[in-house]
């Protein structure tokens, strides 16, 4: 009976504990942290309402706006590995240039270049055929 009780009160102690860490994780919340709905939104905290329990964030463009109890925890990407990375045994192959994971602001700018650049390229590759396909009507 004495155990019983003895670890009813240890799982309350611990459950108090975390509900703490949690209430302390949300409101020391500040704008530009990246964090995870229990929905599974990610997205960065524009702002913070403790008054009401609200929070804003910025998912891709999409400002939403959630109560703290919906906000899981802060959002870390997890490393990924590429299969051409490694070897048949699972080791890491040495690679000469230092492509490091990289935060996902400058991963969305390096994106929206590149889409910037293909449509450049895709513009003169118009442009050209274009003008081929003039002297080839010209000379029927």
């Amino acid at each position: 009976m004495v155990a019983m009780i003895g670890m009813m009160w240890w799982q309350s102690r611990k459950a108090k504990q975390q509900q703490a860490e949690r209430q302390d994780f949300r409101a020391n919340l500040q704008p530009g942290t990246e964090i995870i709905t229990i929905g599974g939104v990610i997205g960065k905290v524009v702002s913070v309402d403790v008054q009401y329990e609200e929070i804003v964030i910025d998912s891709e463009g999409s400002l939403m706006r959630f109560s703290f109890n919906a906000i899981s925890k802060e959002y870390v990407r997890p490393a990924y590995v590429s299969d051409d990375e490694v070897d048949e045994n699972g080791n890491p192959i040495e690679q000469n240039d230092d492509e490091a994971q990289v935060p996902m602001d400058q991963a969305l700018e390096s994106a929206e270049n590149a889409a910037e650049t293909t449509e450049t390229v895709e513009a003169k590759v118009v442009d050209t055929e274009v003008a081929d396909e003039q002297p080839q009507e010209a000379a029927k």
